[in-house]
């Protein structure tokens, strides 16, 4: 095993976030530490407004920390610029959102293959209909997500997420905009996919029974890791 598999897929230390400005100024995230292991999934709980959701985006690179460091995927995103930020989530970190975020002019298949030609891959297309095919939609692949049911633009969405091969996987409130019988088979195709593909799966929800899927549970509440929850591989409890 390389030193690289014995570092966490997301280490984050002392780390702090503000919003807004003036009077208006909240305190989002106030000294988080938190360390998530390869391989594994993370159900990430807590109220509305806990910074659950302040916590993924940090982790995407989408919000930078006031203070703290955080590392992902072996990258101090300290002394990345932003387009060197990009070009990481780009090739290691695939984001579900709830509300889809697929491109309205776009088939399925081109959604699928926007960031494989952002990399340069010379077989997006290829890829993007396999992966496709992967979450069910070889029959869909010419349809704009207006013709397409929520569950099967989550499934482009998913789609688009696994098809660099990240590392990372996070997906935020995936199943918010569904109704419980297609969310609950959005579950089971992300729970597959990190399966089969051995990536780190972390998952923002309100669902404390979608949480219990994960092999680890971690609450937030008010900025703050209340409890880390157990690392179940290894037997120990993270320190927050």
């Amino acid at each position: 095993m390389t030193r690289d598999a014995h570092r966490p897929a997301v280490d984050l230390q002392d780390v702090h976030l503000s919003l807004g400005s003036g009077a208006a100024r909240v305190d989002v995230l106030k000294g988080v530490d938190l360390a998530i292991e390869r391989g594994t999934s993370v159900g990430i709980v807590g109220p509305s407004g806990s910074g659950k959701s302040t916590l993924l985006m940090v982790m995407a690179g989408l919000e930078r920390p006031d203070r703290g460091r955080v590392v992902v995927a072996g990258e101090d995103f300290a002394g990345l610029s932003e387009d060197a930020l990009a070009r990481l989530r780009g090739r290691s970190i695939g984001i579900v959102f709830q509300s889809f975020h697929l491109i309205p002019t776009m088939t399925a298949l081109e959604n699928v293959a926007v960031p494989l030609e952002l990399a340069g891959r010379a077989d997006a297309f290829e890829t993007a209909a396999a992966e496709l095919a992967a979450v069910g939609l070889s029959h869909r692949l010419g349809h704009l997500p207006s013709e397409l049911s929520g569950g099967e633009q989550q499934r482009v969405a998913i789609a688009r997420a696994l098809a660099p091969a990240p590392a990372l996987v996070l997906a935020d409130e995936p199943t918010g905009n569904l109704d419980a019988a297609t969310g609950a088979s959005i579950v089971e195709l992300l729970f597959r996919m990190q399966a089969a593909r051995s990536t780190t799966l972390v998952l923002v929800t309100h669902d404390a029974a979608l949480a219990e899927r994960c092999r680890r549970t971690v609450r937030v509440r008010s900025g703050l890791i209340e409890d880390a929850g157990l690392v179940a591989e290894a037997g120990l409890s993270v320190p927050a």
